[in-house]
């Protein structure tokens, strides 16, 4: 399979690579303000806007309902114009300024959901329960309420919130890692069912008791291969247990 990078039409953007039956576009920290157009490209699988000065969406509407993977890391205040974009597999919207989740329930074959470092409030999946991973880390999150019926989930990351409970856990049994680190937890809660569980990240929160992780994690004990916990009213009582 042949590829070429060219600019041709886009003098600004930093790349565009181009191959026989798939194509790449990739205009990351080159100062633009808007979407550029990129229309001319039909069987667009990649879309890469990081790194830009973009306070809108607006544009997205006119590419290839065909893209798997979209990112854009600027100044975006609203989820717009992404409803035809029903192949989407990878959608990284992280350190904007969203304050809302929406208009994601067309996306049914959506894997990867990235929102860290925006405002947001409340978790909304719009009904979707086929994502993998999800990050909203560094939002303004007080509950976990809205990932409950998301069972396909495999990795989640919320640190740096204001988490004050673990809930809504459950059910999610095919969890390998959960990242609740920097938040204002007092117990490890609601995942004892998670039996695939390998990675729990709880430093920074407010666990008092060992005997509460101890029943928290009884379920994983056998796939468990990391907890993080320093930072803890807890971690200075396993230190003075010590030898």
């Amino acid at each position: 399979m042949k590829s070429r990078t060219s600019t041709v039409g886009f003098p600004r953007l930093s790349k565009i690579c181009l191959a026989l039956t798939e194509a790449m576009v990739t205009a990351m920290d080159n100062k633009l303000t808007k979407i550029p157009d990129v229309g001319i490209f039909k069987k667009l699988l990649v879309f890469d806007v990081s790194f830009n000065e973009i306070t809108s969406l607006q544009g997205l509407s006119k590419t290839s309902s065909t893209i798997k993977e979209l990112y854009s890391k600027n100044e975006v205040t609203n989820m717009e114009e992404i409803d035809h974009l029903h192949e989407l597999q990878i959608l990284e919207l992280g350190s904007n300024r969203l304050r809302v989740m929406e208009k994601l329930q067309n996306f049914t074959k959506l894997q990867e959901l990235w929102l860290g470092r925006n405002r947001i409030k409340v978790i909304n999946l719009c009904g979707l329960s086929c994502i993998k991973k999800i990050s909203l880390q560094s939002n303004r999150l007080t509950s976990m309420i809205g990932l409950e019926e998301c069972n396909a989930l495999e990795e989640i990351y919320l640190s740096h919130n204001g988490i004050a409970k673990m809930e809504g856990l459950s059910k999610l049994v095919n969890l390998r890692v959960l990242d609740v680190s920097s938040n204002k937890l007092t117990s490890v809660d609601d995942i004892q069912n998670l039996t695939r569980l390998e990675d729990l990240w709880h430093n920074d929160n407010r666990i008092e008791s060992l005997e509460d992780i101890a029943e928290g994690v009884s379920g994983s004990r056998e796939k468990l291969t990391t907890i993080y916990l320093e930072n803890n009213p807890c971690r200075s009582l396993l230190t003075t247990m010590l030898p």
